[in-house]
């Protein structure tokens, strides 16, 4: 598959909102209208924890098809397969954050990381997984649990990707890893200021 149909299959993939589609389908309402304004499944569950699960599954699902696609059919491509399936996890990323169909206005990526990810380095991606509930039981911030989870994670890939040979890919997933946190600029701010909200509370 050529570089640049991985890029945009990704991507596509990767702009489903499902989310903003399963909230205004099943409620009626638009999920970027209330709580944190996000379609991710976080702010999906304030609405409805059923539809949030669905989301999370959704989205964690459309990266690792992307990922799929993308391994079935590298061996005809112009990169190496490690490589190909870092570009396919990085754009369908970038697609769930800034999705064409809502004027690229879209969620934090993590659950479209969480499927990319674990088809490419699945050791890695249940340690960080570990990391993130922990982080969630101690200190009960979603937000939290997923910046310090995403931000380790680069560390936890280095040595299999270099082990590759790759470290174009290696530097591509601490890219993705990076824009995720990036994404949680206002969370980052709200826990420096105390004003986060907390696991189980209710935010209006």
């Amino acid at each position: 598959m050529p570089t640049f149909l991985i890029i945009a299959l990704s991507y596509l993939l990767g702009s489903i909102p499902f989310g903003y589609l399963l909230v205004r389908i099943f409620r009626g309402e638009d999920v970027r209208l209330s709580g944190s304004g996000n379609i991710g499944a976080t702010n999906v569950s304030r609405k409805s924890p059923a539809l949030g699960v669905a989301t999370l599954v959704l989205d964690a699902l459309k990266g690792s098809v992307a990922v799929i696609l993308t391994y079935r059919f590298c061996n005809t491509g112009d990169v190496k397969p490690y490589l190909a399936m870092a570009i396919a996890a990085l754009f369908a990323v970038l697609g769930h954050m800034f999705p064409i169909w809502l004027r690229f206005r879209g969620g934090k990526g993590v659950a479209t990381a969480l499927g990319s990810f674990f088809l490419i380095t699945p050791k890695a991606v249940l340690v960080a997984l570990g990391i993130f509930l922990v982080v969630v039981a101690i200190f009960r911030y979603v937000s939290l649990g997923s910046i310090v989870a995403v931000g380790a994670f680069p560390l936890l890939i280095a040595r299999g990707a270099l082990a590759h040979g790759d470290a174009t890919a290696l530097a591509l997933m601490t890219a993705t890893s990076l824009l995720i946190v990036i994404k949680h600029h206002e969370n980052i701010s709200r826990l420096l200021a105390g004003t986060e909200s907390r696991l189980g509370a209710k935010r209006a």
